[in-house]
């Protein structure tokens, strides 16, 4: 086997790698830049919320037909589709001079973590039978390496109230992402690789949804959902915490330049939460297995209420980070417990 060959990208390498460079454009775009972009153009702080939500508000819209449409249009063509506006999106916000325009940017940006996130997934589950929770957990590592590196080096591109530099660096990262994503040929021919001739013969082909049967299963998952009390309770337990977690990503950065404290100095701040939240989440999940799932959400509620009861009052930049650091510790124990207890009730 030559140098070459042992050392050739897989398709599933490639989706990794494209993964950790669309999560780091997009977190990038927003973490510490947007809300300071926002107070840049004379946006009121009471309706400086509701500019900052409007890709959060596109991604509970789309999330579902995105899923959906891969189910019977293919993933790879929708993953393509994602990472085509990571790769356009940041340029619009060059091109920003009013608020309004800026919303516009938001929703468009909002559609590519709306689709990616579900159908990526979705992908790396269908391709792979065995290991299946391993390659999964690798393609969410990648992510993860790109969500803790866009706060501290987006701080370091933003410019006092410049930030062409942090957007064309988002710009940069999301066509990256693109060139990746056109090396993902077809992941399942990496699975079929490892397989014999003769396992492939007798493996049954999952014939793809068409777009009607897709839809008729999702409204009776749904309906299924509704009536289950413990999902539900759980869910919206899961939605107070990124409740907080929106307020503090979008607020915490104002407060602190008012402070004083340049965004070379925030960014690092929200870099030290997402950290402590990817190194503590595993342990979390675990400790909930062996403890019980609802101590667990409880206890991780309690500590990220305590921490923005505290937040408004410190002015220390070590502090702040101990704090973040410790919400980062909360989104992990919720989190960690409230999938795994869906998991259970479903």
């Amino acid at each position: 086997m030559s140098e070459k060959r042992r050392f050739a990208m897989t398709p599933f390498m490639w989706l990794c790698f494209m993964g950790g460079l669309a999560i780091f454009s997009s977190t990038m775009s927003k973490n510490p830049a947007l809300p300071l972009f926002i107070k840049s153009l004379n946006v009121p702080e009471r309706t400086l919320g509701f500019i900052a939500a409007a890709s959060t508000v596109t991604g509970i819209v789309v999330s579902i037909p995105a899923g959906i449409l891969s189910d019977s249009w293919g993933r790879r063509r929708v993953i393509l589709l994602s990472v085509i506006v990571f790769a356009t999106a940041p340029f619009f916000y060059l091109l920003v001079t009013q608020p309004g325009q800026l919303v516009l940017v938001r929703v468009y940006h909002g559609l590519a973590t709306a689709i990616l996130g579900p159908v990526a997934l979705a992908a790396v589950a269908d391709t792979f039978q065995k290991g299946r929770g391993e390659r999964m957990a690798w393609y969410s590592s990648a992510t993860m390496v790109g969500r803790f590196l866009a706060p501290s080096v987006g701080g370091l591109l933003i410019m006092g109230q410049d930030f062409r530099w942090v957007y064309l660096g988002c710009g940069v990262a999301g066509v990256l992402a693109l060139v990746a994503a056109t090396r993902v040929s077809d992941p399942r021919r990496e699975s079929r690789g490892a397989t014999s001739a003769a396992e492939t013969a007798t493996q049954p082909r999952r014939p793809r949804r068409t777009l009607g049967q897709a839809w008729a299963d999702t409204r009776h998952e749904l309906l299924l959902l509704a009536a289950n009390r413990g999902i539900l309770v759980t869910s919206l337990m899961d939605a107070a915490l990124y409740f907080a977690f929106g307020a503090v990503e979008t607020f915490l950065p104002l407060y602190m330049v008012r402070l004083g404290f340049s965004a070379r100095e925030i960014g690092p701040v929200f870099t030290a939460q997402v950290v402590v939240t990817a190194l503590t989440k595993p342990l979390m999940g675990r400790l909930s297995d062996r403890l019980g799932r609802k101590v667990f959400i409880v206890a991780g509620l309690l500590l990220a209420a305590l921490v923005v009861v505290f937040l408004p009052w410190t002015r220390q930049w070590v502090l702040l980070a101990v704090l973040t650091s410790l919400f980062g510790l909360s989104v992990a124990v919720v989190t960690a417990s409230t999938s795994a207890l869906v998991s259970d009730l479903s």
